[in-house]
């Protein structure tokens, strides 16, 4: 099972229309949220996802994500959580 993207800044780009945190477009949220969508999918959206995305913020969603995976827990919700 592929674990979502989303690192708990949520927050959607007026010009993109892709979120600051994660860099998904509501239609690729959706479709995450979709039970028929498969793990391929998933993988190739998080390819997508990470060229949208570049500098800071790329290196913070990375670390974020791999975080995710590791603990459960994006940093974002770890940080708030104290």
């Amino acid at each position: 099972m592929t674990i979502s993207p989303c690192i708990s800044i949520c927050r959607t780009d007026p010009v993109t229309g892709y979120c600051y945190g994660c860099g998904r477009s509501n239609e690729d949220k959706f479709k995450w949220k979709d039970p028929n969508t498969t793990d391929e999918w998933k993988i190739e959206n998080i390819k997508i996802i990470k060229s949208r995305l570049t500098g800071w913020q790329l290196e913070s969603f990375n670390e974020s994500y791999e975080h995710k995976i590791k603990s459960g827990l994006s940093l974002f919700k770890k940080a708030n959580q104290k």
